[in-house]
């Protein structure tokens, strides 16, 4: 029986956990960098269900891999062996520079894995002898997701005061200050943890000093530098990983978000010396690396590949980014336009302007969400166009002039957001 939008938002209003304010829209379907909604309605999707729909909608290379691997096997455990984890593995590593991976099933629990790496190498190092405390230091903004460990390390007191106590051990460094960075750092830090470019925080890039400072404290201790690539990272900045724009190797770092192209899939990548801390029996996962998903991993990949997507995303991103720079120039209300590559970001001068415009964009059938209060973040899937980012700077031009407007005409005492 199919439900009506109406019976399915009262269904979830009576037996779902609130956790989610979401839009009143029932989507059904999808094709390339556009969602269709019950009505047979199309949207332009900037947004790729929060980074993860690299290659959009009924994709044939991820269908086809469904499709294939669905007919074989979907789960076997991990007890056992199957063909798709040392595929994906092995690319993965080729493109990172690091040697060995563990596969999770979402961003927060490969972050999870990371955290406990991290401590467990503290502790080989301690019982070989060095002066290698618990501790890590992590972002102010950075945001790594939802499990106890993560939300501990992410900076925002909402995300983590309704949970507390939560993880101890972790002191928070201010957004690429150097010097407090070198303040904050000792033999106690077991860990330094960045994301190098900042997703839910506001797409806020790592300058090259700051992650070049914290390679070099991580390197006079023997502390891990860990790279958060959960939203940033396979592709998405232009690069496989978005730290390679800084030309610096992290210890390990974390993938999720559009890694399966829409099937969930997380993972841990480490160096070889770092994977000395782990032994069978120490970590693991249940669903984590199952032949489906990493089916469709090595399937997205190798077409990212052989379709040159990092340089589309680059080329396109360019542009965009250009666009956006531009109507910056005509209108006040953006004070910013950051990012790299289909990673994008612009900031406004208000939470309600930011709110009133993703509502605006919504009703011209153009999804982007905010973030940080006055961030309006754009992660559009990596086959994105041209001519669908004329589509939302053209929208976003008439949203903003409306609102100027408005502004003029406002009485006195304040400018209208409404």
């Amino acid at each position: 029986m199919t439900m009506k939008l109406d019976e399915i938002r009262a269904a979830e209003a009576r037996l779902l956990l609130s956790t989610y304010e979401r839009n009143p829209i029932l989507f059904t379907g999808g094709q390339g960098v556009f969602m269709v909604d019950e009505k047979g309605d199309r949207y332009l999707d900037l947004l790729s269900g929060i980074g993860v729909n690299a290659l959009g909608y009924g994709h044939p290379v991820i269908e086809e891999a469904i499709a294939r691997q669905s007919r074989a096997l979907i789960h076997i455990s991990n007890l056992y062996y199957h063909e798709g984890q040392a595929e994906l593995a092995l690319r993965l590593t080729e493109r990172s520079g690091l040697d060995r991976a563990f596969f999770a099933n979402t961003g927060t629990e490969a972050w999870e894995g990371a955290m406990k790496l991290a401590r467990a190498y503290a502790g080989l190092r301690r019982s070989e002898g060095a002066h290698i405390g618990t501790k890590f230091l992590a972002l102010e903004h950075g945001f790594h997701g939802r499990t106890y460990g993560s939300v501990s390390t992410t900076h925002k007191a909402k995300y983590r005061e309704p949970f507390a106590p939560v993880v101890p051990g972790v002191e928070f460094v201010r957004f690429n200050d150097v010097a407090d960075l070198r303040a904050k750092f000792s033999n106690e830090v077991c860990a330094i943890l960045v994301e190098a470019i900042q997703g839910e925080g506001g797409i806020r890039p790592l300058s090259q000093e700051f992650l070049a400072e914290a390679r070099a404290l991580a390197n006079s201790s023997g502390a891990l530098l860990i790279v958060d690539e959960i939203q940033a990272g396979l592709g998405r900045t232009g690069k496989w990983f978005a730290y390679q724009h800084y030309g610096i190797q992290p210890d390990v770092t974390t993938l999720a978000k559009p890694l399966a192209g829409g099937l969930p899939l997380g993972a841990v990548l480490c160096t070889e010396e770092v994977a000395r801390a782990i032994h069978p029996g120490m970590h693991g996962t249940t669903f984590g690396g199952g032949p489906l998903a990493c089916a469709v991993a090595v399937a997205v990949i190798d077409y990212m590949e052989k379709e040159g997507i990092l340089a589309h995303a680059t080329e396109v991103g360019d542009y965009f980014q250009e666009q956006l720079r531009g109507l910056a120039k005509r209108h006040s209300a953006i004070v910013d336009v950051r990012g790299k590559g289909l990673m994008l970001a612009a900031e406004l001068d208000s939470a309600a302007l930011a709110k009133q415009t993703v509502a605006a964009m919504l009703k011209r059938r153009i999804l982007i969400n905010c973030t940080s209060d006055t961030v309006l973040r754009f992660l559009p899937p990596y086959i994105l166009e041209r001519e669908h980012v004329d589509t939302a700077i053209e929208a976003l031009d008439e949203i903003f002039t409306e609102h100027a407007a408005q502004a003029a005409t406002a009485p006195a005492g304040g400018q209208n957001h409404g």
